[in-house]
């Protein structure tokens, strides 16, 4: 498992603001239409999930580029708060316990990982760039210790549970 930090945590919370500030319609749109508007955070809330479940002791290349990713995220988390604001760096803000992922579980996230490859791919550039933040919004955020990171929990068991019973059908 990999360890975050508040500078992580800061711009998971960035991206997520850039995010909900860049989607929101306003409130009478909103509320004329609320599942056309929802939809559209659709893509990001599924590439939410994907990151997050990339931190949850996955291992090879994709464990290896999601550890980057936060990595990064601390260390411009950590840089922007100490210069920013004058706060010390490197204070853990990770969750003490989580759900690893199982065999069939992490091999879920191998597939997941190719269909969010051609996902990006195929998608037009506004719709390419949510997948990424929310990708990258999941990997910093899916391990916290507050709220987002309880969501890592049940990822964890919906991902363990539906490798599980793929794996026994195909086998």
């Amino acid at each position: 498992m990999n360890y975050l930090t508040f500078g992580g945590v800061t711009v998971g919370l960035c991206i997520l603001g850039y995010q909900l500030m860049t989607w929101w319609p306003g409130r009478k749109p909103l509320m004329k239409d609320p599942v056309k508007h929802a939809s559209k955070m659709l893509p990001w809330l599924l590439s939410w999930c994907y990151g997050c479940l990339t931190t949850l002791g996955i291992g090879g290349l994709i464990g290896t580029a999601s550890s980057s990713v936060l990595g990064l995220s601390n260390w411009l988390g950590d840089a922007a708060l100490v210069w920013g604001v004058g706060e010390s760096v490197g204070q853990q803000a990770g969750a003490k316990t989580f759900v690893p992922l199982s065999s069939p579980g992490a091999a879920l996230v191998l597939i997941a990982t190719v269909v969010f490859v051609a996902a990006v791919k195929k998608a037009g550039e506004e719709t390419s760039g949510q997948l990424k933040r929310g990708a990258w919004c999941g990997i910093t955020l899916g391990t916290s210790a507050g709220v987002a990171g309880f969501a890592a929990v049940p990822l964890a068991q919906v991902a363990n549970w539906v490798g599980g019973t793929v794996y026994t059908a195909v086998v």
